[in-house]
């Protein structure tokens, strides 16, 4: 063989290879939900607002646990257990500086928060960023503020 010819076997497999890998992707993509089949398996939700937060002393060791699964599932692409900035704030000291039931609209009511709250605004200008609508629940909020207070140094 010479070089030519392997230079063009060469071509013709890398242009064989291409033109699979896009068709295996096409098909993938075919495969894949849409956002209008995912919002229709999986509804998203909007709080009421949270009036009272009951906190618990010691901690409650199972939400503790349950909270760090969520915030290792919903929260850590955006949030640091530091006080380092990632997307949003850090949460490195969150508890000592806010009151758990606004922790707790921030996390289940977004929305409201970002329209009514001087200080989730204060903290959208700062992060640039929404915090989107994680679609957690009341009762597993209550268990990421659990996580946080343990985070923050609580027994």
């Amino acid at each position: 063989m010479t070089g030519k010819t392997i230079s063009l076997t060469t071509l013709l497999l890398l242009i064989f290879f291409a033109c699979t890998s896009k068709q295996e992707a096409e098909n993938a993509a075919k495969k894949s939900p849409t956002p209008s089949d995912l919002a229709a398996t999986q509804p998203e939700t909007h709080g009421t607002e949270v009036k009272s937060v009951e906190l618990t002393n010691p901690l409650n060791k199972e939400w503790v646990t349950a909270g760090q699964a969520i915030y290792d599932s919903k929260c850590l692409a955006c949030h640091k257990l530091s006080d380092e900035k990632l997307v949003g704030p850090g949460w490195a000291g969150v508890t000592k500086r806010r009151e758990p039931v606004w922790i707790m609209n921030m996390i289940t009511n977004v929305e409201m928060m970002l329209e009514t709250d001087p200080e989730a605004q204060k903290m959208l200008e700062q992060c640039l960023v929404r915090m989107p609508n994680q679609n957690i629940t009341q009762e597993d909020a209550r268990k990421l503020i659990e996580f946080m207070r343990k985070n923050d140094g609580e027994k």
